[in-house]
């Protein structure tokens, strides 16, 4: 099922959502500051193609006060408004029953794109792509 979920998603915004982000990674990592921020931003890009399946995992490191600070500078400079984004697409896509999966996927984003520093969206366990 979460492989109809991915092609319909990636039709339908999650591809060209995708394209944007990593695009965004790539014009971040231009300056040597921003490579750790390009760098999520890509890898925030890369989950947004296919997020049916998968959860958002935390790693071992996500306590750590290197990843704490490098996430709030995360969240005062981009994270806010790409979670307002998520949030209002969401929302949008929730107001119909056939909207309800894909405004899930959105939530799950929302979450990853608000601090993504020691987490990543990965598949989950016993099913298939």
């Amino acid at each position: 099922m979460s492989l109809i979920g991915n092609l319909i998603w990636l039709i339908f915004g999650g591809f060209l959502g995708g394209v944007g982000y990593i695009i965004g990674g790539l014009s971040t990592c231009m300056t040597i500051i921003g490579i750790p921020f390009g760098i999520e931003t890509i890898k925030v890009g890369v989950a947004t193609f296919t997020p049916f399946g998968k959860t958002v995992i935390e790693g071992p490191n996500v306590g750590t006060p290197l990843v704490q600070i490098l996430n709030i500078i995360w969240f005062v400079l981009f994270g806010w408004a790409i979670a307002l984004n998520h949030l209002a697409w969401g929302a949008l896509l929730a107001i119909t029953v056939v909207g309800l999966p894909f405004a899930k996927q959105h939530f799950k984003l929302m979450v990853l794109a608000i601090m993504p520093f020691g987490r990543s969206l990965e598949q989950v366990q016993g099913q298939a792509a």
